[in-house]
């Protein structure tokens, strides 16, 4: 569907996308994240044929981006961050007025309206003026525009900055119905919708991509892996000693006796503290433990935690698994301070598992800035 082969993008010194490649497979939805300032609205930009790159090359549906924009556009349906609404028009006059920008038949420009405004829910707003419209509807009269003409790409920039949790939650539920019929990448800063719209995740930083896989797949390769929290009725020594022999456990760290026993108090109701306070097995006070575990066995380990202290007889009074969610990804990449030793750590990785890149390459190989080369100019002036 598209292919982006070493992309870069130049503003004089400052290098805001570096050497960038990979391949969007159609039938997906895809989240684009990053930091501010990473290089993701340049790469959209780049992508939806509104910006020239410096060097490299996009090619949408086979059709190169620069060389042949007609019929690549076609295919490209684009929401930037800022809807380009006429606030004066209704949605069904602004969206005949795009229709026939986009070329679409004269004979199938009503039908290809009607269509639009059913797939994005906006009947009963089609003839208000879109300025008396909620940000909400605002937005899906900005993604209706995007599908006029029945296009194979949908590219969403933010499609839910400055809306109101419902509004998320609609909009949400419209991306899903997109990706039935259409590729869809969404830019994004809310990691929780990522997660639950996407099912793959492409992760640029510094203007390089350091990730691109599903989020499931991505848990695997955190350092910090997943972790049990334990807290039970023994010493840390003892509660170690009756761990140690359980498969599937990597690490094990202790809190402070004191500290484990306060936020047992905390957590327990009045009538409880009594009983709970200061409980003690020959002597020896409650810990408080966190397991770095192997992620895909999790389940199995807290089964194996909970019938080896029930053979032990020690209470168990709280055991919380947590798994790495995209937020903790996310962070661990882009604050990485050395990304390139997780491309060695994913280098013999297959095509359909994690991938983690880190390039240096901000001058072409004659060591020259690609932006003043003669050869790149054409697609700078595009």
């Amino acid at each position: 569907m598209i292919e982006v082969k070493n992309l870069t993008k130049r503003y004089g010194d400052h290098l805001a996308v570096s050497n960038l490649s990979f391949t969007i497979e159609p039938g997906h939805i895809y989240g684009f994240l990053g930091p501010n300032g990473a290089g993701k609205s340049t790469t959209m930009n780049i992508m939806t044929g509104c910006l020239a790159a410096s060097d490299g090359q996009v090619l949408i549906g086979g059709y190169d981006i620069f060389e042949e924009p007609m019929e690549a556009k076609k295919l490209i349906g684009y929401l930037p961050e800022m809807p380009p609404l006429y606030l004066d028009q209704t949605p069904r006059e602004y969206l005949y007025f795009v229709a026939s920008a986009k070329g679409i038949k004269k004979a199938d420009r009503l039908d290809e309206i009607e269509k639009v405004i059913h797939e994005t829910h906006i009947e009963e707003v089609a003839d208000r003026l879109i300025k008396q419209l909620s940000k909400g509807y605002r937005q899906r009269v900005g993604i209706a525009q995007a599908l006029l003409g029945n296009p194979q790409l949908i590219i969403l920039d933010e499609p839910t900055v400055g809306l109101d949790p419902m509004q998320i939650i609609e909009i949400r539920d419209l991306i899903k119905e997109l990706g039935q019929n259409h590729t869809v990448i969404l830019s994004s800063h809310i990691l929780p919708e990522v997660e639950a719209i996407c099912e793959k995740v492409l992760i640029i930083h510094q203007g390089e991509l350091i990730a691109f896989d599903k989020p499931e797949n991505l848990q695997k390769t955190l350092s910090s892996g997943a972790i049990i929290e334990l807290i039970c009725e023994t010493s840390a020594d003892k509660a170690k000693d009756y761990l140690k022999n359980l498969s599937g456990i990597e690490e094990i760290e202790a809190k402070e006796e004191s500290e484990a026993n306060e936020e047992i108090e905390a957590k327990e109701e009045s009538e409880k503290k009594e009983k709970t306070q200061g409980i003690k097995e020959g002597g020896e006070s409650s810990c408080h433990l966190f397991l770095h575990v192997d992620g895909d066995s999790i389940d199995a380990i807290c089964r194996d935690i909970f019938f080896t202290f029930a053979e032990k007889k020690v209470a168990i009074l709280k055991m919380n698994p947590q798994k790495a969610d995209l937020e903790d990804i996310y962070i661990e990449l882009t604050n990485s301070d050395d990304v390139s030793s997780m491309q060695t750590n994913a280098s013999d990785k297959t095509k359909d598992s994690t991938f983690f890149k880190k390039n240096s390459h901000s001058k072409d190989s004659s060591g020259k800035d690609a932006a003043k080369d003669p050869s790149t100019q054409g697609k700078e002036e595009a």
